[in-house]
């Protein structure tokens, strides 16, 4: 049910996207500050939800630059805190960057104009869902040895193969289809995104692990929370942003050109 909804909001762009982002970033930080212990409508969540939602506005705004100051100030403010938050000095200010960066980052990429903007998301969450899909046939098909089993004794090798596997063939196709004649150098950051969102992947079921949770919320009946849907995004969006700062032209080119 959720994904024709962004993929409605993500092809619109405008106001829609912009509400997608931020009522995102509002159920992902009520996640994170309830999984690590806080109150969410307390300071900490407060706090958090003020950061994380104010660098993804900045950044709808067209001042991504600055929304990234927020962000990283924040962070820091709520690191030094004199009076320790209620979920200790770390998860907060961590909260911070895992979630303003990755909202930043989504706000950001498809701000680029002339349809730059949404091939280089659409090409980011083809990639992103593929890893996962992939991942998760290729391990019931195959099994064999764990990834990691003392973080989630559930994830294989293979599965980390196939999902390495389906996301290049997707994101090259993805590229094609966005710019034909696109080169292999969309096989290889569609690689690169793969592997950091199964790194994501593996985070955030250490800190599920960490705080003896099953899932980050109930949010969506049968799946879990926020968190447990978009924790390889929330990895992946922001090594996708800071690879198309690569470009000369910044983030108004296509990410694998």
């Amino acid at each position: 049910m959720l994904l024709p909804l962004a993929i409605f909001c993500l092809w619109s762009g405008g106001m829609p996207w912009a509400l997608l982002v931020l009522l995102g970033l509002c159920g992902l930080a009520w996640e994170w500050t309830r999984l690590t212990g806080g109150e969410p409508r307390g300071p900490d969540g407060l706090m958090l939800q003020a950061a994380v939602l104010a660098g993804a506005g900045l950044a709808l705004l067209g001042h991504a630059a600055w929304g990234l100051v927020w962000v990283l100030g924040c962070a820091l403010a709520t690191l030094l805190r004199v009076d320790r938050p209620a979920i200790g000095r770390w998860w907060l200010p961590g909260g911070v960057l895992y979630i303003g960066l990755a909202g930043l980052a989504l706000a950001a990429l498809r701000q680029a104009p002339g349809g730059v903007g949404l091939a280089n998301v659409l090409f980011v969450l083809v990639v992103v869902w593929s890893s996962d899909i992939g991942a998760y046939i290729a391990g019931r098909w195959w099994g064999g040895p764990k990834l990691a089993p003392s973080i989630s004794p559930g994830k294989t090798r293979s599965g980390a193969v196939g999902g390495l596997v389906a996301a290049m063939a997707l994101g090259w196709a993805v590229a094609q289809v966005a710019a034909p004649g696109s080169g292999a150098l969309a096989i290889v950051l569609a690689a690169t995104l793969s592997v950091v969102s199964q790194a994501g992947d593996l985070f955030e079921s250490w800190v599920k692990r960490r705080f003896r949770v099953k899932d980050s919320s109930a949010l969506i009946p049968g799946h879990g929370g926020l968190l447990d849907r978009l924790d390889g995004l929330l990895w992946a969006a922001p090594v996708a942003a800071l690879l198309g700062l690569g470009h000369l032209a910044g983030l108004g080119e296509y990410l694998w050109r």
